[in-house]
């Protein structure tokens, strides 16, 4: 992962974090969806997004949620550095499978040249 990808998935994760202490677990969703395309590709990270996604789901009480991001987190244990599909955005509403475009300011991110 990159520095800048890093830093804003932490960003990411905050906001998310944030949104949910204030009820507003929509917004909070969409931050756990950006975070889980900039973390997919790391298995702590990985895991932390659908581990709060599952949070979310829970507090909406929506079953299908629940379901999917349990099936999610044990993927994200067992496969996040074998394959992920690039930009899927990690909800029950989506394929696990299915790779997604990326918003352009997360390729950004994501494609940087890493510095060292």
């Amino acid at each position: 992962m990159t520095p800048h990808a890093r830093v804003a998935f932490h960003y990411e994760m905050k906001a998310a974090r944030a949104c949910y202490r204030d009820g507003d677990l929509d917004a909070a969703f969409a931050h756990l969806e950006r975070a889980h395309i900039l973390g997919q590709r790391d298995t702590l990270r990985h895991t932390w997004s659908h581990g709060w996604m599952l949070r979310v789901g829970w507090a909406r009480r929506d079953g299908r949620e629940i379901r999917g991001q349990l099936l999610r987190l044990v993927g994200a244990l067992l496969i996040s550095r074998i394959w992920v599909p690039l930009g899927n955005t990690g909800g029950a509403n989506v394929s696990p499978v299915q790779p997604m475009p990326l918003p352009d300011d997360l390729r950004r991110l994501l494609e940087e040249a890493p510095r060292g």
